[in-house]
């Protein structure tokens, strides 16, 4: 069995409520060690830019001389890309391995992001790290990544997403992003509206953690450029005032995180939106760029469990042209999802391939957005023709 087969056979674990539960998945951790014990954690949460500033953090620490492993989710093109060491992603060969040695002491059924995270953490410890950077996977309070007990906890942002478990407003979200602050670690976190703050805040004085909420002096939306600003206060707080290096971020070219492809005479630009938060981002960021001058077109697909009329209107409504598709994933929405949504100029075509093909012929400018599943795929695609 090759390691995609293997690992498309791991994914049978992939349902949201199952699991061992947190409870469960520490003493998995106790019988392997506690390997989480071993290296310092820098522990992130959020609706959106959790993962920019896990990479760019990581690269901080990297670079200045730490050896820093980095877990983060989910992956663009290969699963090897969740599980990294200054920049390294991790083995084939060592990946097996390290969910072989989680599964070996598994008690209670496992979900997938369960045995990922066991075995992110087995691997650090193993290869001797000594900075990890942990992106939650859904949440907080019950995140299996909340084990841990960080040096340092950020919260980038809190919106409206995954409100079918995490809840229906900004409060009880926030109460669940909230739940990895611990008793006396320091917090970092980006602007949040006042109710989240509020929550957050709460919590922060009820676990006597040292609070900093980093605002930006820019316009909202630059959410790039708030995420810069987060890893900065985080470098500092870890003892890292290197402002060369941390300027050097702005300028960083994070896969699938508004990622520019030339291709020709066209041009390709890459960026997650997967939410409405993030799609309002996405536009407001766009506006900034020279691409706002450029007749553009739009290649994008989502998620089942999205609010996917919301982000597909806010598109529309911004580009006259665009092309629907369905990511490779069980959950991707469909044509009965999308059908009656589209607006004029827009249309719907199932096959990634032939979405790709299509869009390319409406613009030299063309913005894939939506699921982080549909930008891989597309990834994948320019890639190999470069």
């Amino acid at each position: 069995m090759n390691f995609n087969d293997w690992f498309a056979n791991l994914q049978t674990r992939t349902a949201l409520h199952s699991g061992a539960g947190l409870s469960a998945f520490g003493n998995l951790l106790e019988r392997l060690g506690n390997p989480h014990r071993t290296y310092k954690i820098i522990h992130v949460a959020g609706t959106n830019g959790k993962g920019t500033v896990c990479m760019l953090l990581a690269q901080v620490l990297s670079a200045t001389g730490y050896k820093t492993g980095l877990f983060v989710s989910p992956h663009l093109i290969s699963p090897t890309e969740r599980i990294q060491i200054d920049g390294t992603e991790i083995l084939p060969e060592d990946f097996v391995r390290m969910v072989e040695k989680v599964l070996a002491q598994e008690r209670e059924p496992l979900n997938l992001f369960e045995v990922l995270t066991a075995s992110a953490l087995v691997y650090f410890a193993e290869k001797k790290v000594q900075y990890v950077v942990l992106e939650t996977g859904l949440g907080g309070r019950k995140d299996p990544t909340n084990v841990c007990l960080p040096v340092l906890s950020v919260i980038t942002s809190i919106g409206l997403d995954h409100t079918q478990v995490l809840g229906n407003t900004l409060r009880e979200i926030a109460a669940e992003k909230a739940g990895i602050i611990k008793p006396g670690v320091p917090v970092l976190c980006g602007e949040l509206p006042p109710d989240a703050r509020h929550v957050v805040e709460q919590a922060a004085h009820e676990n006597n953690a040292p609070l900093k909420i980093v605002r930006s002096l820019l316009p909202t939306g630059n959410a790039r450029v708030q995420n810069v600003h987060l890893v900065e206060y985080a470098a500092n707080a870890l003892g890292i005032a290197d402002n060369a290096l941390v300027n050097r971020m702005e300028k960083i070219q994070l896969p699938g995180r508004f990622e520019i492809f030339h291709q020709g005479d066209k041009t390709f630009i890459l960026d997650g939106a997967h939410n409405p938060p993030a799609v309002e981002n996405l536009l407001a960021f766009w506006q900034t760029t020279p691409f706002r001058k450029q007749p553009a077109a739009v290649l994008c697909g989502f998620m089942q469990d999205k609010d996917y009329p919301q982000m597909l209107t806010r598109l529309a409504a911004y580009f006259s042209q665009g092309t629907v598709t369905v990511p490779p994933s069980s959950r991707a929405a469909g044509a009965c999802h999308i059908g009656s949504l589209l607006s004029a100029g827009w249309t719907f075509m199932p096959d990634v391939s032939a979405a790709l093909a299509h869009v390319q012929q409406e613009a030299d400018v063309i913005l894939c957005t939506g699921s982080f599943y549909l930008v891989g795929a597309v990834r994948a695609q320019l890639l190999k023709l470069s």
